[in-house]
């Protein structure tokens, strides 16, 4: 009997790849990837479980879980970071914060 490939492993690793990448993005597209990735995972995984001599891609998996509880970890982390920066200097503290970086970086 020929083996399948697990449903969405592929789909699992990039969106873990994604929510790392993705909490760049003040965290909230980290998040909405990792969650996403994550359930995936938990079914994929259940699928798996059940009959393992079915099923290849278990690695890809296991890969992308891994990575998407990293992205969910770094994207909490920054978010929290730009909720507090927000609520100490406020929006406009925060626009010349980055622009003072901009004129340091471009001198």
């Amino acid at each position: 009997m020929e083996k399948q490939t697990l449903p969405n492993s592929t789909l699992i690793l990039v969106f873990g790849i994604l929510s790392i990448l993705g909490c760049c993005c003040y965290g909230i597209l980290g998040i909405i990837f990792a969650v996403v990735a994550i359930v995936l995972a938990k079914k994929a995984t259940a699928l798996y479980m059940e009959n393992p001599e079915l099923y290849e891609g278990y690695n890809n998996v296991k890969t992308g879980k891994i990575l998407a509880i990293i992205g969910l970890i770094l994207s909490i982390i920054y978010l929290i970071y730009v909720i507090f920066l927000f609520a100490t200097v406020g929006f406009e503290g925060y626009q010349e914060m980055i622009e003072e970086l901009r004129r340091s970086a471009g001198a």
